[in-house]
């Protein structure tokens, strides 16, 4: 039997919401899996990536009272996490679609503010127009179909990331990618440029470049290592992953991208 599902017209196509057997819902965004959720279990990320950045962020956790924000909505799932997980978090969520953003509110059991805030914007223009130091942890997870947003990979993008975070923030993204890493390296080759420290995490195959999937990218302030703890999270899930630290994301890395440049004026007679 089918599991039931509902399908809603949200700005950018169509949203369906698929009851799993499991209890679990699944949002896709025209036709492409985005997010999963368990009512009233915010704890609980069914997801595979979501529960590397968690695990990644609860072990570098050193923030009295974090402010997160996370690019990219869909059923607010880590915001979700976090705000349960961590007490005292406030997270704000960009999500480009205000429609898609009135649906998690309406569904997904999101706390309110402060705990979660939702603020319909494009998640690049917001970011350019952070004030410097204002946030403890980005987390960029910003699809168009099964692509991120070319302006979301670029250096100028991670610059205005880096400036709007705290001396010891850190900035964490979803990076779908192929089984070549062209994605994974374009990305690590801009946010080597820009921050001090990188690294990544992701399934063997993954890292091995022997399939598509999702590889997390993070960039830092201050130095990235895997603590003891991290390395049991990363292997406890049901498709354990691996921290691999500067030297190797730097050695991935090969050619950054920019923001094309301004169109030029035509010239006065």
């Amino acid at each position: 039997m089918s599991p039931k599902s509902e399908r809603y017209e949200i700005d950018s196509g169509v949203a369906e919401v698929v009851h799993e057997h499991d209890g679990s819902l699944t949002l896709l965004v025209n036709g492409v899996p985005s997010s999963s959720i368990v009512p009233g279990e915010p704890g609980r990320l069914d997801f595979e990536y979501m529960r590397w950045i968690a695990d990644f962020l609860d072990s570098a956790r050193r923030w009295e009272k974090p402010r997160l924000t996370h690019l990219g909505g869909g059923a607010c799932s880590l915001a979700r996490y976090f705000a349960h997980a961590w007490e005292g978090s406030r997270n704000t969520v960009i999500e480009v679609d205000s429609e898609l953003a009135f649906l998690a509110r309406e569904l997904f059991d999101v706390p309110r503010a402060p705990a979660v805030k939702i603020r319909v914007g494009d998640a690049r223009e917001e970011t350019d127009g952070f004030k410097p130091g204002t946030r403890d942890v980005i987390i960029r997870d910003v699809f168009s179909v099964a692509t991120t947003p070319r302006n979301l990979t670029t250096v100028e993008f991670f610059a205005a990331a880096r400036a709007s975070l705290s001396e010891d923030g850190v900035y964490v993204a979803n990076c779908g990618s192929h089984a070549d890493l062209k994605e994974a390296k374009e990305e690590l080759a801009g946010m080597c440029e820009v921050w001090p420290h990188v690294a990544a995490i992701a399934d063997p195959p993954m890292l091995k470049g022997r399939r598509y999937g999702n590889i997390v990218l993070i960039g830092a302030n201050t130095e990235l290592e895997a603590s003891p703890q991290l390395a049991r999270a990363l292997l406890k899930g049901a498709v354990p992953a691996q921290f691999k630290g500067e030297a190797w994301a730097r050695q991935l890395a090969t050619v950054a991208r920019h923001d094309p440049p301004a169109a030029e004026s035509p010239e006065t007679p």
